[in-house]
Parts: structure tokens; C-alpha cells; sequence
């Protein structure tokens, strides 16, 4: 495909997911009926249109309009392009520029500008203050890929060097003894040797930094409630001999965990609801629980513009509800780790704040804000420990 026509299929995309498909659907969509494009031209249709999704405020302002072809104008002129080049008219090609269309811009925004929802804002500039800038223009860039190196299979040096062989360059991040993050080859990494050998696994940086932070010792008994794929699970297991259980209240969510945790060289047994009181207590029971995701909008940039007051109410009524039913299985002394990859104050301090307030027998042992400026996503981590009966 020719740079033009990628432009009027990321147009063409755009424009369904303003009618109401998820992004992802719709991408999906327009790939099936356009069997031509080739693994580029499906690669840049999809930055095209997520470049569009994380300033989209920006590019409706440049293009004059929120339609595809709007954005795609907008994103254009925000790239510093001559939209000519782009806006030809000829076949596959979106129609050449309107009279509108080539009158003069607008003055730009204001650099502090911000690509959320408004009524997210008063809450987050309670939270932040001035570090919030730094925050809403990461969010309008493409997120950094980051390896996490398993310390049972290799070191950093090691995996750099495996990596290195399948032309994925990796380089130690600072503020993490495992993380690497790549500079080039990310699109390789999952049919590397080094990926597939079990040496490395994607994972974000502060994700990784809240794992490391989290101490641990040889013996014990974690429970991941929330695993999911089960990445912070592994993420444990590459520090420590431990017994590990995984929990999901959806369970097909744990499918991939079984072969990654061979890959790994990691014993991981996944229980049901039913089988958690059998293995109970636990020295650690780790909740990553559902969110709004705030904190990698970067990689996810349709959801910050679904999301609404609704959903963060529901939302933090199921982390309450999550805290409450992990809770009575970490033994004494033990640690309950509440995580979130949000930067919303309402699903991370306050929700902490009421569940300490509920429980009189536990105290906040350690919490920290990891913020997008930082490089990784932001990311939300709390160690409650567990220092008398309640």
C-alpha cells in the first residue's frame, strides 16, 4: 500500500470506532477485508490510528472536525507533513483538500492541554498538582516497550546478548535490577529464542519495579488473586523459591499461564474459588484487581474516551469487594498487596484509605505512585500488612 492509502484506511477505521467499535474490532475488521495489506501496511494503519486515539483533542483542532478524515488531516499537520502529499485524490487515496480544509489554522492549544475526558480532570489535578503535566503529554506518546529478564534462566547481560542475536537491541533500565528496555526489534521479540526459552517476558517497567519492591523470602505461600495471564506471578517467582497459587475470578483469563510458567521453569498451581480456603493462609496475597487502566491509556488510548463516572464507581465497588474477600486469607503478620496500573486517586489512596478505616488490624506498610513521566506506565502499589486479629 502506498503511504496515501494507509492514510484513508486509518481514516476508514477511525471513523468506525466513532461510531462505537473498539478499536481493536475495528482494525480487525478492515485487515480481514483488505487481504492485499501486507504486515507493514497493517502495522501502520494501526499506529495511524493510535497515534489519532492518544491526541485526539489535538487532532480534531489541526483537522477541523471529528471524523477519520479529520483526524487523519489533524495527525498529519501535528507531524509537521505536507497533507497534500497525503490528500491527493487518486485511487485509494482520500480526496484532495476542500476549500475549508486549506484555510489557515487555528492558533495551537495550550501545551498543557489534556487528551482525557474533562471530568477526570478536577480529581487529578487535586492528586498531582504540578507533576500532572508531565504525566498528560506521556500520555499522548507511544509507551516504551519493556522486557523483564527471569532471573532463574538468565542475567541481564546474558538475555541482552541472546536478544541481540534475533536483532532485538535491549538496554538495562535504572530502577530495576531485571527490566530492559528495547530499542529496536520489539515487533520480533515473541518468536526470539531468548522469549521463547523462557529468559524474558514482556512486561512494563513500573509493573516491574512494584514487583521488585515487594519483600519476599524462600518458603513462602503466594497467592495471586487477580493473576490474569499471571505476569506478576512469574515476575515473583524470578526472586524467590516460594510456593505459588493463582487465582481469577474469571478462570479462562489463566489459560496462558500454565505454558508460560513451564517456559519460566516456574511451579504455579491455579486453584478455583472452591480450592482457596484448602491452601489458606497465605504470607502474601497479591490483588492486581480490575481498573480503569489509566495509567497505560498510551497503550489502550479508545478507553480513556469510553470511560465514565459510572464505570469508575462500579469499578471501585468490585476493588472494595476484592480487598475485603482477599483479606481473611493472609495469615498474621502476613502482606496483602493491592495494585492498580491507574493513576485515578479514587480506585488507589482512597480505596486503601477505606479498607484500613473498615479494618483496624492492618496498616499500611508501604505505597507508591509510580508516575507515566518515569518512562513505564503508571502504576499503583500498596503493601497492607496484617498486625493484629480482625
Amino acid at each position: 500500500m502506498r503511504p496515501d492509502a494507509r492514510v484513508q484506511a486509518a481514516a476508514d477505521c477511525v471513523d468506525r470506532i466513532l461510531a462505537g467499535a473498539p478499536a481493536e474490532k475495528a482494525l480487525t475488521a478492515w485487515a480481514r477485508g483488505a487481504r492485499y495489506a501486507g504486515s507493514k501496511d497493517r502495522a501502520a494503519v494501526r499506529d495511524h490510528v493510535y497515534d489519532v486515539l492518544r491526541q485526539k483533542r489535538l487532532c480534531a483542532h489541526l483537522g477541523g472536525g471529528e471524523t477519520g478524515r479529520a483526524l487523519m488531516l489533524g495527525l498529519i499537520r501535528s507531524r509537521g507533513e505536507a497533507p497534500e502529499a497525503f490528500f491527493t485524490g487518486e485511487r485509494h487515496a482520500p480526496a484532495g483538500l476542500n476549500a475549508a480544509e486549506q484555510q489557515p489554522l487555528p492558533p495551537p492549544p495550550d501545551a498543557g492541554f489534556a487528551e482525557l475526558p474533562d471530568w477526570l480532570l478536577p480529581g487529578l489535578e487535586a492528586r498531582y498538582g504540578a507533576a500532572l503535566a508531565p504525566q498528560l503529554a506521556a500520555l499522548r506518546q507511544r509507551a516504551p516497550v519493556f522486557l523483564r529478564v527471569n532471573g532463574r534462566k538468565a542475567t541481564r547481560d546474558t538475555a541482552i546478548g541472546h536478544l541481540a542475536e534475533d536483532s532485538i537491541v535491549a538496554q538495562p533500565c535504572a530502577g530495576s535490577g531485571m527490566a530492559l528496555r528495547v530499542a529496536a526489534g520489539a515487533r520480533a521479540i515473541a518468536r526470539s529464542r531468548a522469549f521463547l526459552a523462557g529468559m524474558v517476558e514482556l512486561q512494563d517497567l513500573s509493573s516491574q519495579s512494584a514487583m521488585e519492591r515487594i519483600p519476599l523470602r524462600n518458603g513462602m505461600k503466594i497467592l495471586d488473586y487477580c493473576a490474569g495471564g499471571g505476569g506478576k506471578t512469574l515476575a515473583l517467582a524470578g526472586r524467590v523459591e516460594a510456593d505459588f497459587f493463582a487465582h481469577d475470578a474469571s478462570p479462562a483469563r489463566m489459560h496462558d499461564l500454565p505454558p508460560r510458567a513451564a517456559r519460566a521453569g516456574v511451579e504455579v498451581r491455579c486453584l478455583d474459588a472452591s480450592e482457596l480456603a484448602r491452601w489458606a493462609p497465605y504470607d502474601l496475597v497479591l490483588c492486581d484487581v480490575p481498573c480503569s487502566g489509566s495509567g497505560t491509556w498510551r497503550r489502550d488510548p479508545d478507553a480513556k474516551w469510553r470511560f465514565t463516572p459510572e464505570r469508575l464507581a462500579e469499578l471501585t465497588r468490585t476493588q472494595d469487594r476484592i480487598l475485603e474477600a482477599a483479606a481473611p486469607m493472609v495469615a498474621p503478620r502476613g502482606l496483602l498487596v493491592y495494585a492498580t496500573c491507574s493513576l485515578l486517586p479514587d480506585e488507589n489512596e482512597a480505596r486503601v484509605a477505606q479498607f484500613c478505616a473498615r479494618r483496624p488490624g492492618w496498616r499500611v506498610a508501604f505505597s507508591h505512585q509510580f508516575p507515566l513521566s518515569e518512562g513505564g506506565d503508571g502504576f499503583f502499589v500498596a503493601q497492607l500488612e496484617r498486625y493484629a486479629e480482625t
